[in-house]
């Protein structure tokens, strides 16, 4: 249950809302649920409740100078590497309010309202798990903005960035990365429109964050098996489960993928997940990938035969830069068809041109020697 405002404290703020600021001028933003939102033209109070590097980019790191409250556990908590890393180049980030997080359900409207922001940007499943507390919040006097980068389309990605682009006043830099990024995804499905027929390859993807010895999710349809499918691939997780799920040892072995791909971050509490993200040594990551290797059977996996084992990073995908992993995974699959491509290269340059702090970590990496 989402915490919500006290009858005392609902009456305060439903006075307090007659007395925000007036505006001499409002904007009107459609935003990607297609919702008609009239908010303060140039807001200088924000609260970012997802898409934490992609306002970044789009805004500038003084565009944090706006923000005034987080959803801080989906960052700190659900990418700590990423959390300490741009806290330590922004310390303002740790003196945001918290509002807490939808998905545990410690959301808390009492606190994003006494954050007194202009304006809410939420993500699409924010919003939708939020129900009648999302309207709460704009019966405050707070507009609601969603943003949707999890959709995984060009579209969605092309309206949110524009959306924040508009809302900070920054619609040049922001079209700037809308079409950086619809130009790099179309030079991927061009090139994947010209492979010959029985050119895709088995994947078996798995979000490795328990380890070794303990299954873990696998995607289909969404996440990285949405991914997946936008390369033609065949995923094995197809058919077998909805969304995410474990998928069973034995099937995997049966199926006998070609390439397998771990997901790793920087969890926090999770000494044996496949660590990536910035500030990691590749030799931490290959260590961990290492280790799943050792799974009863994989030895005898085309994938692990023929050294076709690759880390990706998780907190990376459904982001501005996210093609940057489209197009490492294209080039894993179908080499020849994207050896001119340079997926580090392109990822680099967006740290270095969009983003605040100098680009270090691995992002994606193909395991060395597997095959051996």
């Amino acid at each position: 249950m989402f915490n919500t405002l006290s009858r005392g404290f609902a009456a305060a703020a439903f006075a307090a809302s007659f007395a925000l600021p007036a505006w001499a001028e409002n904007i009107t933003i459609t935003d990607t649920m297609n919702r008609v939102v009239e908010i303060p033209e140039d807001p200088q109070r924000i609260l970012l409740g997802f898409y934490f590097e992609d306002f970044m980019a789009v805004a500038g790191p003084e565009g944090y100078d706006r923000v005034v409250a987080i959803s801080k556990d989906t960052w700190a908590g659900w990418r700590n590497l990423q959390w300490q890393t741009y806290a330590a180049a922004l310390p303002r980030l740790e003196e945001l309010a918290d509002v807490g997080e939808v998905d545990s359900g410690t959301f808390s409207l009492e606190a994003a309202v006494a954050a007194k922001p202009d304006v809410a940007l939420l993500a699409s499943w924010q919003y939708k798990a939020l129900g009648d507390v999302a309207d709460r919040i704009e019966a405050a006097g707070i507009p609601v903005v969603v943003l949707d980068y999890n959709a995984q389309t060009v579209e969605k990605h092309v309206q949110s960035t524009q959306i924040l682009g508009q809302i900070i006043g920054a619609e040049e830099r922001a079209d700037t990365l809308a079409g950086e990024y619809a130009a790099a995804v179309a030079d991927v499905e061009k090139r994947l429109a010209a492979l010959p027929e029985g050119a895709a390859p088995k994947v078996y993807v798995e979000l490795a964050r328990k380890g070794r010895d303990t299954v873990d999710n696998s995607y289909s349809g969404t996440q990285w098996g949405s991914v997946i499918d936008q390369l033609k691939a065949n995923n094995i997780a197809n058919g077998q489960i909805s969304n995410w799920g474990k998928l069973s040892p034995e099937y995997v072995l049966t199926q006998n993928p070609q390439v397998i791909l771990l997901a790793g971050s920087g969890w926090a509490g999770r000494d044996e997940a496949v660590v990536m993200g910035p500030g990691v040594d590749t030799a931490l990551t290959h260590e961990r990938m290492q280790a799943y290797l050792g799974r009863p059977g994989w030895e005898s996996l085309d994938a692990v035969k023929n050294g076709q084992i690759y880390g990706i990073y998780h907190g990376g995908n459904r982001t501005l830069y996210d093609y940057a992993f489209l197009q490492f995974l294209a080039k894993a699959m179908y080499p020849e068809a994207f050896a001119d491509v340079d997926p580090q290269a392109a990822l680099d340059r967006f740290f270095a041109t969009y983003m605040p702090v100098k680009f270090q970590g691995t992002y994606m990496t193909q395991l060395p020697g597997a095959g051996d």
